[in-house]
């Protein structure tokens, strides 16, 4: 099922080859309404290229232009754009061939490959924090696209489960621990233990010394050490299960860092073998001489001392995600400050011949009200369990405000929906570069460019069938006559096109904009257009459109990981 962005840039291709000219520019949808549906650039670029009028060569393009089984009459405007219009009769029908498409007419990616994601990561021994949630959701609406279209997804879970922090909290573990306290709250007790040791061995060079000893230990398996890293590593997860859950995530791998461990000497002896490192100083390094922005940025693989560092497990996970997961494209959901860090792993990785797609989906900061990185009171970093347990108890307050007589059970249910559903969707509206200011009151409000807005437009689209007391009648053709239906109509039509784009740049952000202008549109309908009132055909086919707009908003939120309440 072709889309009309598709039909339309063949036909501009072929328009194009007859007038003897190459393909250039791109077919996008208009960006204000009042210049049609679509419009084209290529006019302008070509002019650029050869040198000539633009408005002389769209008038060139225009008369091998064959689109009138699409749109009215095509126009040029400005310095050369090529306007296009749908027809309202095209749109009618195909609205109708969507509604009856089980993919809302969303093709599959014509070549697919097995991805593996590498997103969340949280580092063992410690909670995960408010930072964590865009590594997360961002990952988790990436995975989800990508398998609706078509590509084999494979979630990896890389956990920080290995480390110097280790001597310290087996340190602690053996001279601090509260076995009650513990019990009550692992990670809070394993933080405090950690803690303390740190203060401690930054004035005492016998605990620091007794600390390093510990490591040397665990590294080299003391069965005692191994126990104790076994019991906070299962405590750590047990509490990310938690978070996980709330979030409705899930993971197919969780290799931590210790995965990798026996896999670290390999990786620095194949690098010094191939050439692609060398000892300087007493260390193995890896140098760009040959890349102007990374001539003065060696890559350290081994330390000094012998020790591993992030660079060797890195490279081991890509050895492992290549060869043993037999991964085509291997995406990295981590923050900006690591890009310098994935550019030098990408290029060794290339160094060594390996042929997957390798991407650093990269992100920007959560900024608390004062613009400054999210912090609690005390300076600490937000636990985001903290977090995600205060929106459903704000969403909470909110659904006893307005639906009071709801069963404790659709409460609670509707809450989590809600606000888990807000504080993922304040984050994935946002292009992921941008640093945003985390705001409860915007992120819950049932106004503007909110989860919170567009849940309520699909539990107003399920109302209406409530209240019809039937389920969506069958229709072959939509019938449009109002402005208003025409445009959700062109809307839904459009939903096809948006979903293969999130994954061009890794924006899932052209998603949650494109729901909420269909949102936006629905609305306009619902209050100019009534629906039970209107006489056949006219009623079945609104009854129709509405159920085709709350099956695209709830297809497009679970794109994105948003569960929709059928009540609110």
């Amino acid at each position: 099922m072709e889309t009309f962005q598709s039909l339309l840039a063949k036909k501009l291709s072929d328009a194009l080859a007859k007038a003897g000219l190459p393909n250039a520019g791109e077919l996008t949808p208009a960006t204000d309404p009042r210049f049609g549906d679509y419009q084209t650039n290529a006019a302008l670029i070509l002019g650029k290229q050869r040198g000539e009028n633009p408005r002389t060569l769209a008038e060139k393009i225009l008369a091998q232009l064959d689109v009138g089984d699409l749109c009215e009459p095509p126009t040029v405007a400005g310095a050369g754009f090529i306007n296009l219009t749908l027809r309202a009769d095209v749109i009618a029908r195909k609205a109708g061939e969507v509604l009856r498409n089980e993919r809302l007419g969303v093709p599959k990616a014509t070549s697919t490959r097995r991805i593996v994601i590498d997103f969340g990561s949280p580092n063992v021994a410690k909670p995960m924090h408010a930072g964590h949630i865009r590594s997360i959701v961002l990952g988790d609406a990436l995975a989800r696209i990508a398998q609706f279209l078509g590509h084999e997804v494979i979630r990896d879970n890389h956990v920080g489960d290995w480390g110097t922090q280790f001597g310290m909290v087996i340190y602690g573990w053996k001279n601090l621990l509260d076995r009650q306290a513990l019990q009550r709250d692992p990670l809070a007790e394993i933080v405090r233990i950690y803690k303390e040791t740190n203060e401690s061995a930054a004035k005492d060079p016998q605990v620091r010394e007794a600390c390093r000893q510990e490591l040397v230990k665990l590294q080299a398996g003391d069965r005692e050490d191994i126990d104790i890293w076994n019991e906070c590593v299962a405590l750590s997860m047990q509490d990310f299960d938690h978070v996980y859950k709330l979030l409705d995530i899930h993971y197919d791998i969780q290799c931590g860092e210790s995965f990798y461990n026996d896999r670290l000497p390999g990786v620095v002896e194949r690098l010094l073998k191939s050439g692609i490192a060398e000892i300087s100083e007493g260390a193995v390094v890896v140098f760009f001489r040959d890349i102007p922005e990374l001539a003065d940025k060696p890559c350290i693989i081994r330390k000094r001392d012998g020790g591993f560092n992030y660079a060797t497990t890195d490279l081991a996970t890509v050895d492992y995600r290549a060869n043993d997961l037999k991964a085509d494209a291997i995406w990295y959901v981590v923050g900006a400050p690591q890009i310098l860090h994935f550019k030098q792993i990408f290029k060794i990785a290339r160094r060594e011949g390996y042929k997957a797609d390798f991407r650093h989906i990269a992100f920007g900061s959560i900024l608390g009200e004062d613009r400054k990185l999210m912090k609690t009171r005390s300076g600490e970093n937000v636990p985001l369990r903290d977090l995600l347990e205060e929106a459903c108890r704000r969403a909470r307050r909110i659904i006893e405000e307005k639906n009071p007589d709801l069963s404790e059970a659709d409460k609670m249910e509707i809450a989590q929906k809600i606000g888990i559903g807000a504080v993922k969707y304040a984050d994935l509206s946002q292009y992921r570069m941008t640093d945003y200011v985390f705001s409860w009151e915007k992120m819950l409000s049932l106004q503007g460019n909110t989860a919170p807005y567009l849940q309520n437009a699909y539990v107003r689209v399920r109302s209406i069938f409530r209240k019809a007391g039937e389920s969506a009648p069958k229709v072959d053709e939509l019938v449009l006559g109002d402005a208003a239906e025409t445009n959700v109509a062109k809307r839904l039509c459009q939903f096809a096109e948006i979903v293969p784009q999130v994954l061009n740049d890794f924006r899932p952000n052209i998603l949650a904009n494109y729901l909420f202008e269909l949102a936006n549109s629905f609305h306009t309908f619902y209050e100019a257009c009534p629906v039970l009132k209107s006489e056949e055909p006219v009623r079945s086919s609104r009854l129709a459109l509405c159920e085709l707009t709350g099956r695209v908003l709830q297809r497009g939120l679970d794109l994105l990981g948003i569960k929709v309440p059928e009540k609110m």
